[in-house]
């Protein structure tokens, strides 16, 4: 076993920070990693100090949960949503700005290098790179669960109650394209190649839609809710929690209809509560709601434990952009580094 916890002991450290993880982002120049709390913290980790963890700086950024993150629109920084109903900015240096502070949550974010979008209740709002000047604000039929921009920045889906709707992000005239299907859509995950989109859904069933002609596509059979997806770089396979083990579906050869998925990594009877697909190889990280992070490549089926066990279930798992390093948090308040860039 302690073979097994090597590779988080040899190559970066981890931190008992009191307050369960919510979510994780790495900045867009991978020079810095980001952790969200339920008290409102974010904790900044340098990539330069994986292995120290004296390093890493706690800021207070909101006061209630921090419920979503994502990278900045610029090359360092985060941008954040809370309980507190603002969005703000966080730069490396640990200064936060506040760019917005309505009546509601923010409970989504998500952005490109020229667009943000955040949303509260129903409303998605969208703004220029440096998110000050709000370019449109889109009504949506219910709250709005999770937003998600395409490869290429052009277009924009938000889950929902009943189906998600796209927009094209810079339209003159806003027409929605409503992907419809009854039931409550929590998260949501679009094709690096635009072809497909995907949501979990409360029932423990992911529904897609074929984004060429609005097919639908049911991938069941979870006993859990699903609350993690991934598609892998090359949009082969979506892999997701929910199970006791990594579940992969084909999007190749006419799938996922039709096609069982792949089942990688199990651990028995634990099951699997983030999945994050390597950005340059194929590869899945995915925590255990143990506290177990494995990382599983595909093809091989071949296994390198990260760690194993004893540090609340995994809430945040997210690489750098070339992979070259990856954090992760807890529900039991661990935040982990581990440098992946030497891994065998």
């Amino acid at each position: 076993m302690s073979e097994m916890t090597e590779l988080l002991a040899t190559r970066g450290a981890e931190k008992t920070i009191g307050s369960p993880v919510t979510v994780a982002a790495c900045a867009r120049d991978g020079q810095t990693f980001a952790l969200g709390t339920v008290e409102g913290e974010i904790f900044l980790i340098p990539v330069a100090g994986i292995k120290h963890p004296e390093t890493w700086q706690r800021i207070e950024a909101h006061d209630g949960a921090v419920l979503c993150l994502a990278a900045d629109t610029g090359k360092a920084g985060f941008v954040s949503g809370g309980e507190d109903n603002r969005l703000c900015r966080t730069l490396p240096d640990g200064t936060v700005s506040e760019l917005h502070k309505g009546r509601r949550w923010v409970d989504c974010v998500a952005t490109t290098p020229d667009h943000l979008a955040f949303s509260t209740g129903k409303q998605l709002e969208i703004r220029n790179a440096s998110g000050e000047t709000t370019l449109k604000t889109l009504e949506h039929p219910s709250t709005v669960t999770g937003i998600v921009f395409d490869a290429k920045g052009k277009r924009v889906a938000a889950s929902h109650y009943n189906g998600v709707s796209m927009w094209f992000v810079g339209a003159k005239v806003d027409t929605v394209r409503p992907l419809e299907w009854k039931g409550s859509h929590t998260t949501l995950a679009i094709h690096p190649a635009g072809e497909a989109l995907v949501t979990a859904m409360q029932e423990n069933d992911l529904h897609g839609w074929r984004l060429s002609d609005s097919h639908n596509m049911r991938m069941s059979g979870y006993p859990k809710r699903v609350t993690s997806l991934s598609f892998t770089r090359n949009g082969r396979w979506l892999a997701t929690s929910g199970a006791d083990a990594i579940v992969l579906w084909p999007f190749f050869g006419g799938g996922p209809m039709g096609k069982p998925p792949t089942e990688l990594a199990r651990l028995p009877g634990v099951f699997c509560s983030a999945v994050a697909a390597h950005p340059k190889n194929d590869i899945i990280a995915a925590g255990f709601e143990d506290g177990s992070v494995l990382l599983a490549e595909l093809g091989s089926e071949r296994i390198l434990p990260i760690c194993l066990g004893k540090r609340g279930k995994v809430t945040g798992l997210v690489f750098s952009p070339l992979g070259g390093a990856m954090v992760f948090g807890t529900d039991d308040g661990v935040i982990a580094a581990i440098d992946l860039s030497s891994a065998g």
